[in-house]
């Protein structure tokens, strides 16, 4: 008999996409027509204008991988889970670094090459910390159900979704084909509506890709008040039951409030100098998820995403040192 397949933690579906960092003032928003705080899809020469705009500034630049299921398994196996990636980059420089990032933190990955260029997000980080995302999917639009590996995802304990890919035919696709090869395997699904401004522009997408429900969803305050259409937080929650079997809903500096399938619980967040908010709701999703692939009941799960979270936006960029979730998991 040959050796058993080792089983993987987390599942993740995303697109990969190489981050480019600056710093901005506030000016900077309407002087170049930006819509602040939120994730814009551009084009490749609408980000090429802006970077140059940026660069004549002489604002701060930092290059690192990205996306935002990438982001949530960098925490997952830097906290000594196992994690697998289906996504999709080109044989080109960027492609090349994000694989090489995603081999360095011991992510496995399947996702074949595509001729246009590897995906890029600029982000543009404000004085009080918030993110501004200009995407240019690139090689990432074409994510398929060619790129999954069902026999990784049957070993998985979670499979985990971003919202991101709603806006993609072929990535929404995928993460359908995904969900359904989750929920006849018996494997737990979960998912992130990752930003406000794709329930404005795609919520019957949202709706095909959640199906019947997930059995966990993340979310944050104004994404489930845009979801439900509901006048206040806890009428909103309550409607998300209908979707989500356990759920949690972050609210920034306020904590967040979960629901495990039984009752709600609210906890609060670590206290922090916020410098950089860029990709706490991916740490966060990423340290719950470990805890909860490793036994840890739902509270525990939440205080070691909260602490996550809380050390993420004390610095700049969506990662930290490997050493530095061993030491929050240590605590």
């Amino acid at each position: 008999m040959g050796d058993k397949v080792a089983p993987i933690d987390v599942y993740g579906l995303g697109n990969a996409l190489v981050d480019i960092e600056y710093e901005v003032d506030e000016d900077f928003f309407p002087a170049h027509g930006v819509r602040r705080g939120v994730m814009t899809l551009v084009s490749h020469e609408r980000q090429e204008e802006l970077i140059s705009a940026l660069l004549e500034r002489g604002d701060a630049r930092k290059m690192m991988g990205g996306g935002s299921v990438a982001n949530s398994l960098y925490a997952v196996s830097n906290f000594g889970g196992s994690a697998f990636l289906s996504c999709k980059v080109a044989d080109d420089e960027a492609g090349n670094f994000y694989l090489r990032e995603l081999r360095k933190h011991n992510i496995e990955t399947r996702g074949g090459f595509h001729q246009v260029q590897t995906g890029r997000c600029l982000i543009m980080i404000s004085p009080d910390a918030e993110r501004t995302m200009h995407t240019f999917l690139g090689a990432a639009e074409f994510l398929s159900p060619a790129d999954l590996d069902f026999d990784a995802a049957r070993r998985a304990k979670y499979i985990y979704i971003e919202g991101y890919l709603v806006s993609s035919d072929h990535g929404r696709a995928a993460a359908i084909e995904l969900r359904r090869c989750a929920e006849a395997a018996g494997v737990k699904t979960a998912l992130t509506f990752s930003d406000p401004s794709l329930l404005e522009i795609f919520p019957r997408q949202m709706r095909e890709m959640l199906g019947d429900g997930v059995d966990l969803l993340f979310c944050n305050e104004q994404e489930v008040l845009l979801w439900t259409g509901a006048r206040c937080l806890t009428a909103a929650c309550a409607e998300l039951r209908a979707i989500a079997k356990r759920f949690v809903v972050t609210r920034g500096a306020r904590g967040a409030i979960l629901f495990d399938g039984g009752e709600f619980t609210e906890i609060e967040a670590v206290k922090v100098n916020a410098i950089d908010t860029t990709g706490a709701g991916d740490a966060f999703a990423g340290g719950f998820l470990h805890a909860l692939t490793t036994g840890q009941p739902f509270p525990a799960a939440a205080q070691l995403a909260t602490r996550t979270a809380a050390k993420v936006v004390s610095r700049f960029g969506p990662r930290l040192e490997a050493g530095d979730y061993r030491r929050i998991s240590a605590r």
